[in-house]
């Protein structure tokens, strides 16, 4: 290696002995952000964090926090995790940038390694890196359409693909992502995802007819407006993210390859927000027992390094020329390192096993809340989910489906969710909302232990109680 470059030729300019003054108080860090941060941005309220270790965060305010949403499902491993820390330190002090059109890097390598171990079929094997999971989506797209040689894209009633130009075309979960940014990508279809209220179905419409009903919509649409000929891919979520936190039933999945056998299209699975042990698998797709075609990825691996990536067989991947796919930051050399130290870390410990362990308290802890409706519970109409990626689905006053309760003629607000998710964080919970509809989200680190679970439980329990008595007029 030869003698580090120095920079000490580089004359400094006279501001060198004036350097500008940043903020640091919260105050004047938020009247900065309210000032010069586009409003496009929206977020949760105007804190500014400082630290975080685990599942906890704290602000500027010294006001401490259980983090439940560890950065929309990203910090998998909790933050500043020791192994994916040392990883980034390391990987920075030896090379910073290594660009995929120029040469290869030992982290980009070594992460494709440990990912063909973790794969749910050994077909998977042929990968690409990009940075977030939008790009990933259009990485998708193009090696469907080059693949198929066809253009239309079938997508899932309540699916979020991402904000980019095609990811937004295939969004169905809110149209705040795109409204007023048309026109969006043609040739996409959307089809009706097996979940009650979307269908307009009470909640205890059964599985095998929600199945039935989401084949029926399907088909009509091979048939009425996107020909099976024509048609290049389905994408899908295995567990519908924030559409709902509502998971694929098998059933629906298996047809849904089988259509694709049948016709040449190619399934593309989704799972950017479900994958790397957030389910109980470490693919979601893995409850199905399907194999994709292409899979997208993202999020959790790499425990806050942006990085996402596609994988599929080398028979799929072949058609794409060289150039077709790239990007100047694409598979950046520290996020590899960073998503190759949290890759061994699941592959080493028992990551599985403490998901579902949590998994189970988590959804019988909320079960027994709902189950109060002395204390709230009677506000709640769902709680489902897989894994963990958790919801509770709060009555909706604007809902045909959802609105009646067992409390007369007491109105319900609009916006349940929304209070309770707000009385949890009066009281030191971070947790999230999500869809169209009033849900409230869980995404905790995967590492969680069985106290942060109760004290996360007693909070929620105490946020449902405290928003029921409000609403009850007590």
């Amino acid at each position: 290696m030869p003698a580090i470059a120095s920079s000490s030729h580089i004359a400094p300019l006279p501001s060198a002995s004036k350097p500008l003054p940043l903020t640091t108080s919260t105050e004047g860090l938020q009247a900065i952000a309210d000032k010069h941060i586009t409003k496009g941005l929206g977020r949760l309220r105007d804190h500014v964090f400082r630290e975080g270790k685990g599942l906890r965060v704290l602000t500027t305010e010294n006001q401490k926090l259980l983090d439940f949403t560890s950065g929309i499902g990203v910090t998998s491993l909790g933050h500043a995790h020791p192994d994916v820390t040392a990883a980034i330190i390391a990987q920075a002090q030896s090379i910073i940038h290594v660009q995929c059109a120029i040469g290869l890097s030992e982290p980009y390598v070594q992460l494709v390694e440990s990912l063909l171990t973790m794969m749910p079929d050994p077909s998977l094997d042929s990968f690409f890196f990009w940075n977030s999971g939008s790009e990933a989506i259009e990485a998708a797209i193009k090696v469907a359409r080059t693949r198929t040689k066809r253009n239309n894209i079938v997508v899932m009633q309540g699916g979020y693909h991402g904000r980019t130009s095609g990811a937004a075309a295939l969004t169905r979960s809110k149209t705040s992502f795109f409204k007023g940014t048309g026109p969006l990508m043609p040739c996409v279809y959307t089809t009706p995802f097996p979940y009650w209220h979307a269908m307009g179905l009470p909640k205890e419409t059964s599985e095998e007819v929600l199945v039935e009903q989401a084949i029926l919509g399907i088909e009509n649409l091979l048939q009425q407006q996107t020909a099976p000929e024509d048609t290049a891919a389905i994408f899908l979520e295995p567990v519908v993210g924030e559409g709902g936190y509502i998971p694929a039933p098998p059933a629906y999945i298996r047809h849904l390859r089988d259509l694709c056998d049948k016709h040449g299209i190619l399934l593309v699975i989704d799972e950017i927000q479900t994958g790397f042990c957030r389910t109980g698998k470490t693919f979601a797709i893995e409850h199905s027992g399907v194999k994709p075609d292409i899979m997208v990825f993202a999020k959790g691996f790499a425990n806050g390094m942006p990085i996402s990536g596609i994988v599929t067989s080398s028979d799929i991947m072949k058609v794409m020329a060289p150039g077709s796919l790239g990007g100047t930051y694409s598979g950046n050399v520290v996020a590899c390192a960073a998503a190759l130290a949290t890759t061994r870390y699941m592959r080493t410990h028992d990551i599985l096993g403490n998901v579902q362990a949590r998994s189970e308290q988590i959804f019988k802890g909320l079960r027994e809340i709902h189950a109060d409706t002395e204390n709230g519970g009677w506000m709640i109409e769902e709680v489902r989910g897989q894994g963990l990626m958790i919801a509770m689905e709060f009555k909706d006053p604007n809902s045909k489906l959802t609105r009646s309760h067992s409390r007369g003629d007491i109105k319900l607000p609009a916006n349940l969710n929304k209070l309770v998710q707000d009385a949890c964080y009066d009281r030191g919970l971070l947790v999230l909302t999500t869809s169209i509809y009033p849900v409230l989200r869980l995404i905790p680190a995967l590492i969680l232990s069985e106290e942060e679970v109760d004290e996360m439980l007693s909070t929620m329990k105490e946020a449902v109680k405290e928003v029921a008595k409000a609403v009850e007029g007590k």
